[in-house]
């Protein structure tokens, strides 16, 4: 039997369906002027995709992001500035400098005790520090900062990194960990590598850190 076949259980009477992988590869952005977002994108330094030529689509990719955007002339008759997007980034502070250096108002805040409060999580905890902006149109985008995910959400199994500037900022919170580790136990660790590697892999993941 082919494994794409269905497949019905005749004792159970389960039928089971074959499953393909889902990726998702673009979001459609409704905007008013298709020149001036393309100018405001670009201006963010997300990337210009190639597109099919006469397809009147443009194409932007956030760095380190596996799914794009698209704008267009005639790609979605949504109002302009009703679309809401979503941006993980490993460092609320840094990803706030990129962008008042590109020219954009940008605001962050934290999930507080009492509701929103103004800058970052004062412990920096893991999905708590957040940051907005909107594009011309007022397309608005929320930046949640994420270095240890939820348990379950990720292959354990795999550790990935989409930017080599994701990669130095988990290095560089596996080395203060680390530092902390060493000084709890008063001595130097020659395996420091494979610490370092076992604390990002469990940070992604959201297993339990080493301590």
């Amino acid at each position: 039997m082919s494994t794409n076949e269905v497949h019905t259980d005749e004792a159970t009477g389960t039928t089971n369906v074959p499953t393909v992988d889902m990726k998702l590869e673009v979001v459609v952005l409704p905007v008013s002027d298709v020149d001036r977002a393309t100018e405001f994108y670009t201006r963010l330094g997300w990337r210009q995709d190639v597109t099919p030529p006469g397809s009147g689509v443009v194409q932007f990719t956030p760095p380190g992001s596996d799914a794009s955007i698209h704008f267009g002339a005639d790609l979605t008759t949504a109002a302009p500035g009703s679309a809401k997007g979503y941006l993980i980034v490993s460092d609320i502070e840094v990803a706030r400098d990129q962008l008042v250096a590109a020219g954009v108002a940008v605001s962050v805040f934290h999930r507080g005790a009492d509701g929103p409060a103004d800058g970052p999580d004062p412990h920096r905890r893991s999905y708590s520090s957040l940051a907005s902006f909107s594009d011309p149109d007022g397309n608005s985008w929320l930046l949640q900062e994420v270095t240890t995910r939820l348990p379950g959400r990720i292959d354990t199994a795999t550790t990935s990194f989409g930017s080599a500037r994701d990669l130095a900022t988990a290095l560089r919170r596996a080395a203060a960990a680390h530092g902390r580790h060493e000084e709890r136990t008063g001595e130097e660790d020659p395996n420091w590598p494979d610490w370092y590697a076992e604390y990002m892999a469990a940070e992604q993941s959201g297993a339990e850190l080493p301590t």
